[in-house]
């Protein structure tokens, strides 16, 4: 009962979050350099045809009427409408949704499956030269670029061992798994470090407690220690690391949609801010924004559910 009024105070409170989040993205895309109205009639474009398209588009308005409408119609599921493309900015995001939420999910599935198996290694054999190699090597893809890492991939892996496509997103869920491989693991090489280094630390520091010294005293076996003592109870801090740098992440999908060529939102955002399609920009940056709120939601409450410590009143 107490963790389910928990979780209802963190919804309550996002709530204020996202309304900040929607006046911060409607002023600062009517900041950006450039009239919608001109880039769709062309440097040819009169005035008259210019101020009648501007009022069509609700664009002669003052920006805190342009900002009620904009709320009013975010009310009703209403993201607005595509300059560019003449349809429904929901119905643009919709369609590219899908693209970046497998390359998110996967890119954190990979990321566990590198860092857990490599974090519990380091720390059962801390000081040993495979901790050493397990700490140094993960650090070298930290300080590659993402787009460079996608090249270098697509290269080895698509083009001369042609093991997996370099672009698209495929037609099925077989292909979309083919697909993903490559952008998931671009992604997961950078988050992969971090997670390596917090997991390990707080397993050190698991392993050197006085309840985990009591069961090897009782002779339950490392592994049986390792699995059903140490790996939760470290796990709570790295889930906390976890959650925000996934948040971080979903940010920098908009290079490795680019990189493969994706059809998510991020090349969505990329293809509508050079055409000045503000309806898709706004639609595209509040999506992200709630993605970034939501992580960050699981993780409290992720936390909340691993560390009974976690005051709840």
């Amino acid at each position: 009962m107490r963790y389910l009024a928990y979780v209802l105070r963190r919804l309550v409170a996002t709530v204020p979050v996202l309304f900040g989040i929607s006046l911060i993205v409607f002023f600062m895309i009517h900041l950006v350099p450039g009239d919608p109205a001109k880039t769709l009639l062309g440097i040819r474009a009169t005035d008259k045809a210019v101020a009648a398209l501007q009022k069509s588009f609700g664009l002669d308005k003052p920006l805190w009427e342009q900002y009620l409408d904009f709320m009013g119609r975010l009310a009703h599921g209403d993201l607005g409408r595509s300059f560019f493309y003449n349809v429904d900015a929901s119905e643009l995001v919709s369609g590219r949704l899908p693209a970046t939420l497998w390359l998110v999910v996967s890119a954190t599935v990979l990321a566990l499956l590198i860092s857990v198996p490599l974090a519990v290694l380091a720390a059962s054999r801390r000081g040993s030269a495979l901790d050493q190699v397990i700490r140094a090597v993960p650090l070298v893809g930290l300080g590659m670029p993402a787009f460079w890492v996608g090249i270098m991939l697509v290269l080895v892996f698509g083009l001369k061992l042609r093991l997996f496509p370099v672009s698209g997103f495929g037609d099925d869920v077989a292909g979309h798994l083919r697909s993903i491989v490559l952008p998931a693991l671009t992604v997961a090489l950078a988050l992969t470090p971090i997670l390596i280094r917090s997991l390990r630390t707080s397993m050190i520091a698991v392993l050197d407690s006085d309840y985990v010294v009591t069961a090897r005293a009782k002779g339950l076996t490392h592994r049986r220690i390792i699995l059903s003592h140490t790996l939760r109870n470290a796990a709570v801090s790295s889930v906390t690391v976890l959650g925000v740098n996934v948040a971080y992440l979903v940010g920098s999908t908009l290079v490795v949609e680019r990189v493969f060529a994706l059809p998510g939102i991020g090349t969505l955002m990329l293809d509508s801010i050079f055409n000045r399609d503000f309806a898709v920009v706004q639609a595209v940056t509040l999506v992200f924004a709630v993605m970034v709120v939501a992580i960050n939601l699981l993780t409290d409450l992720a936390h909340a559910a691993l560390d009974p410590r976690v005051e709840l009143s």
